[in-house]
């Protein structure tokens, strides 16, 4: 058994398809793990959730912010925006089912026989592997338990830092913005959600990829999405950052596991 894992899909579905055909996925024998970001902005959401939840249990996704948004869209907190090309899927008849099984997914997993996990957006310097473990579980026992209640409460920036987390609603809301939508910290491990360029262009402005403040991972690997500026490429050699850009006619990428290997395929809007 090989282990897939794939980069933001964001409803990219054809490129999906043909990096899992250059590879040679085989769903009798492969699991395919997923960075989240399974849906929006590209053009074939439903699809794509047709195609994972038909997997079963060889399809592991964990949740992406656009996937929690789509959640808090079903349940009318908010309204869908013309550019994630959501209508066909939210219209579609298997829509309920769809949706289920995407709120069953978790916000981390880790992989089997090795000391690595796979979360959308990385694990918050200010935490610990088992914090962070603990704090996924959490959340998605908040949605499982009352999914409308807690899609209600979890839009907005603050708290920033998880020590000023000071009831169940803040920490909900700190751990999914840290686990789906961090990527600069202060020096000190605040979250900070304003920029998004790669760190090579960052200004000088006191703020630090999450991934160069943390010091989980001299003992971990970490596999992430939801970066698409990074490019695939990361100054800590313990992260794989995987989401390089399919949406915005960069690449769908995919990391064998057991031996390291990438493939990849351009985007739709590139080769086009």
């Amino acid at each position: 058994m090989a282990i897939y894992l794939v980069g933001d899909v964001q409803g990219c579905y054809v490129e999906l398809q043909q990096v899992l055909d250059q590879a040679n996925f085989d769903p009798q024998h492969d699991e395919l793990w997923l960075t989240g970001d399974l849906v929006a902005r590209g053009p074939d959401s439903l699809a794509t959730l047709r195609f994972l939840k038909s997997l079963g249990s060889v399809a592991k996704p964990v949740l992406g912010n656009h996937d929690l948004h789509l959640l808090a869209i079903w349940e009318g907190f908010k309204k869908p925006h013309k550019k994630d090309l959501l209508e066909p899927l939210l219209e579609a008849s298997d829509a309920p089912e769809l949706i289920e099984w995407l709120a069953q997914q978790p916000l981390l997993r880790k992989l089997p026989d090795s000391n690595a996990y796979m979360s959308h957006a990385g694990i918050a310097p200010q935490w610990d592997v088992e914090t962070a473990i603990k704090q996924a579980a959490y959340v998605q026992s908040c949605l499982q338990r009352d999914r409308r209640y807690y899609l209600g409460i979890m839009y907005g920036n603050n708290p920033a830092a998880w020590n000023q987390a000071e009831d169940a609603e803040q920490r909900f809301r700190y751990s999914v913005n840290a686990l789906t939508r961090m990527r600069y910290c202060t020096s000190s491990g605040d979250l900070e959600f304003t920029h998004k360029e790669h760190p090579d262009h960052n200004p000088d402005n006191g703020l630090y990829p999450w991934f160069e403040l943390d010091g989980n991972l001299g003992e971990t690997e970490w596999v992430i999405g939801h970066w698409a500026t990074l490019d695939g490429n990361c100054s800590n050699p313990n992260v794989y950052a995987l989401d390089t850009g399919c949406v915005w006619g960069g690449y769908m990428t995919l990391l064998r596991w057991q031996d390291k290997k990438i493939f990849r395929v351009p985007s739709i809007k590139r080769a086009g």
